[in-house]
């Protein structure tokens, strides 16, 4: 993580809380990374009591533990957590979608069109680092018109899925191409109003990731709740989703 001078908007544990977030969610804090408060405070250039309550809240969002000795644990990537968080994902998001969808209007599907360009350019050229902020306004903006508290909920999931996506996807950049022909089939369904089929291409996107992942923790894991979830939001999809 890079250093930063102390400032004024340092002490404010909200800023702390996102500096420190960011830095896990990109790996720039490495899972089962162990530091110390005072470390952090130093390298961050901030006081000790915001640290600490920065530290409470990502705490509760299940990023850091708190050990002995004023120690912090930068929390490890788990196929069990992997599970959970792209299992909620797809069964919230195809619910988002079925609101948002049929709300998107010509307007919406310019700023999709022109969020796919920019992620097209970032694969082909291969800049992964850009690459982060189309990619995640792209799935946010499909759940923008089922209201806030969806966007912000998924929002939160997404952030929590790229910091696995991440560690596994960026050794293997050709895999950008086969997401991107997905993200292409989920823009063509949603343009068609087939709500249905727009679930289901979500559904894949997300269970092709999570595939990767799982396997990447634990070779040959198989879940149970994958399969539920996929058969409840779009029954059939499983048998379409390979390595």
């Amino acid at each position: 993580m890079e250093k930063a001078p102390p400032s004024r908007d340092g002490q404010n544990v909200l800023h702390i809380h996102d500096r420190l977030r960011a830095s896990i969610l990109r790996g720039l804090l490495a899972p089962g990374q162990v530091t110390s408060q005072l470390e952090l405070a130093r390298d961050l250039g901030v006081g000790r009591t915001p640290l600490r309550e920065a530290l409470r809240l990502l705490q509760r969002e299940g990023l850091v533990l708190q050990e002995p000795n004023r120690r912090v644990r930068i929390a490890a990537l788990s196929v069990s957590d992997a599970e959970e968080i792209y299992t909620l994902r797809i069964t919230l998001e195809a619910m988002a979608l079925r609101l948002s969808v049929p709300r998107l209007t010509p307007e919406d599907f310019a700023e999709l069109e022109g969020l796919y360009a920019q992620m097209e350019h970032y694969i082909r050229t291969q800049d992964i680092e850009r690459l982060d902020t189309p990619h995640r306004a792209f799935h946010l903006r499909f759940v923008r018109a089922a209201g806030s508290r969806w966007v912000e909920e998924i929002g939160r999931l997404f952030d929590h899925a790229e910091r696995y996506r991440l560690s596994f996807f960026q050794a293997h950049p050709e895999r950008g191409q086969l997401r991107q022909a997905e993200h292409r089939a989920i823009l063509d369904a949603a343009a068609r109003r087939d709500v249905a089929a727009t679930i289901a291409g979500m559904a894949r996107h997300y269970a092709h990731t999570a595939l990767v992942v799982f396997n990447e923790l634990q070779p040959g894991y198989v879940s149970a709740r994958l399969s539920a979830v996929l058969e409840a939001v779009a029954p059939g999809a499983l048998d379409e989703v390979q390595l």
